[in-house]
């Protein structure tokens, strides 16, 4: 049976036995030397040093590079985003989970310290030109001409692209329709070729009447030298007996008193079209088919009214049986471009019912081109010059053609100045310049006179850059729509196949350069199908933007000037205006 004093007893035994255990430790320790003393006391640091738990950041930092050594070695995949730091690489079929913070290489890029960094996108590294034309078939299947066919051949063309394949038999239909198709892909083809056939066969029928300066078919362009660009191509056919006219804005007072003749086909940039047609030089009573090349420049708010207008003369309908009916009762209409404005159906709404066009889009449409390298390099603004001048002298040497993009006219001109100073021979090209010269410009590099351009937007759509191999953004443009335009200057088809290409990208510390940026990244890693905010109508969105900074300004004037919001809202509209130099 348990007592107090039994407990007492036992309490005794042990205090006795401690103090024995103290005792005995003190005369050992007495009896060691001094430096036995020290190795007891390391060893005992070490003990407690190895058995201390881990802090909560290294052990994140210990999770996150066996996180991605795992990641390479399971899934054994390409390297689509290769990043400075690779901690942060991205592999090919890699996803992350619903609540995952996804991990940015350019999150930090605000910060000056960021300067330096970067990362390349290479969504396909390899084998992308062995399946980007699988079951795209032949041009027979399409539905074109043998005669078509056969001078398709002797350029060397032999395979459909994707838009091709889709948009060809479309056309053929007679179905007014909208292609979408991602840059150099061959949609110039894709509405030519089946335009000269409907010609042909509208020529052979016997309710077909000529008559002068009455062309059956018009393409219409924003620009000159897109214009003369679809004219090469219109020569192709001329052996067919089409007969076309190319028109341009220049020495318009000559062309309105030209002497008439019989045309099968108009191509033109809207301003001249416009004054001829008005002038009665050209008639629009036979027109059979109307396409807009650049559609989402020509329907953008900078260009809308007058094209609205211009389209508002004829009636087009939805669907057309292109041999049978009567010439007068049966208008199509076909709008092409790599993007497309967001307020299609309010600008269209005047001259088609939007919701009849039939849309044709590709696979690949606003999306980064797969077969070429992307890089991002996060740069200060006194660093730019000197590494665009590396880069350059590197491309020269190895013969490379390179287009550099700025978003100003003046950046684009002081760009060129710089290079020649430096000892490399470029030219430049902007709306600024001269039309004779912007040709002669756009020549030189064309025939690989010079091999380097420096440029605003005004080259980024529709011209045939096919020798280009670099591109550099020296300037990130604000909108996705202008990025996929740039960076289509390379990479595009030819008849020996994918041209192989690269994009690099200065980038600097402007939050909307920075905001671009980080969208097509993230859009990357989360596999998006297509980038996301691609929109055409960039104008608007100018406009837009401008309105809300004047309807915020005017509201503090408010609240800092009671009584005087009048004079404040107007004093306030008068110190900006809209950023329309990027159409420069």
């Amino acid at each position: 049976m348990f007592t107090l004093s039994s407990y007492y007893s036992s309490v005794m035994v042990l205090s006795k036995a401690l103090r024995t255990t103290l005792l005995t430790q003190r005369v050992l320790m007495s009896s060691l030397s001094a430096q036995d003393k020290l190795d007891a006391l390391s060893q005992k640091i070490m003990s407690t040093t190895l058995v201390s738990p881990p802090s909560k950041k290294w052990k994140q930092k210990i999770k996150q590079k066996e996180k991605a050594k795992e990641t390479s070695v399971k899934l054994n995949q390409p390297c689509i985003i290769e990043c400075k730091n690779p901690e942060l690489n991205h592999y090919q079929n890699q996803s992350y989970d619903k609540f995952d913070v996804i991990p940015l290489a350019s999150k930090g890029w605000n910060h000056y310290k960021s300067k330096g960094d970067y990362f390349v996108v290479n969504i396909h590294p390899v084998g992308y030109e062995a399946i980007s034309r699988i079951d795209l078939g032949s041009f027979e299947d399409t539905g074109l001409r043998p005669e078509i066919i056969d001078i398709f051949q002797k350029k060397g063309l032999t395979t459909p692209t994707e838009i091709q394949k889709l948009g060809i038999p479309s056309l053929l239909s007679g179905q007014s329709s909208i292609l979408v198709a991602e840059t150099g892909c061959g949609k110039t083809l894709s509405f030519l070729a089946p335009l000269v056939q409907q010609i042909l066969a509208w020529k052979a029928s016997p309710q077909y009447k000529p008559d002068l300066n009455a062309p059956l078919g018009l393409i219409v362009s924003p620009g000159r030298e897109l214009v003369f660009q679809i004219g090469e191509v219109a020569a192709w056919f001329a052996e067919l007996g089409i007969t076309y006219k190319v028109i341009s804005g220049t020495d318009m007072k000559r062309k309105m008193n030209a002497e008439k003749e019989q045309v099968d086909l108009v191509i033109a940039s809207l301003g001249a079209l416009s004054k001829l047609t008005t002038s009665g030089t050209i008639s629009t009573r036979n027109v059979r088919h109307v396409i807009l090349d650049e559609a989402d420049t020509l329907l953008d708010d900078s260009f809308n009214d007058k094209m609205v207008h211009y389209l508002s003369r004829m009636k087009f309908q939805q669907k057309v049986n292109s041999e049978e009916e009567d010439l007068s009762d049966s208008l199509q209409l076909t709008l092409v471009g790599a993007t497309m404005p967001t307020s299609l159906t309010e600008i269209l709404e005047e001259v088609v019912d939007a919701s009849t066009l039939q849309r044709i889009m590709t696979s690949r449409a606003h999306q980064l081109l797969p077969h070429v390298p992307q890089k991002f390099l996060r740069l200060g603004p006194g660093q730019k010059p000197s590494e665009l001048l590396k880069i350059i002298k590197r491309d020269v040497k190895h013969n490379i053609p390179v287009i550099i993009f700025s978003n100003k006219t003046s950046t684009c001109d002081w760009i060129s100045m710089f290079l020649q100073e430096s000892g490399v021979d470029s030219v430049n090209l902007n709306k600024a310049m001269l039309i004779q010269v912007r040709e002669g410009q756009l020549a030189k590099y064309q025939q690989g006179i010079v091999n380097v351009i420096s440029c605003t937007d005004v080259a980024s759509r529709g011209l045939d850059t096919t020798r280009a191999r670099h591109v550099i953004n020296y300037d990130i443009p604000y909108y996705i729509s202008d990025y996929i335009h740039r960076a289509g200057r390379t990479g595009r088809h030819s008849p020996h196949g994918l041209i192989r290409g690269v994009v690099t990208n200065f980038v600097s510390n402007n939050p909307r350069e920075i905001e671009l940026v980080q969208t097509i990244e993230k859009s990357v890693r989360t596999m998006e199908k297509t980038l996301p905010n691609v929109n055409a109508n960039v104008r608007r969105i100018i406009h837009h933007r401008y309105l809300k900074k004047q309807e915020t300004q005017t509201e503090r004037q408010k609240q800092k000037q009671d009584g005087e919001t009048e004079k404040s809202a107007t004093e306030t509209s008068s110190e900006e205006t809209p950023d329309t130099e990027r159409y420069q």
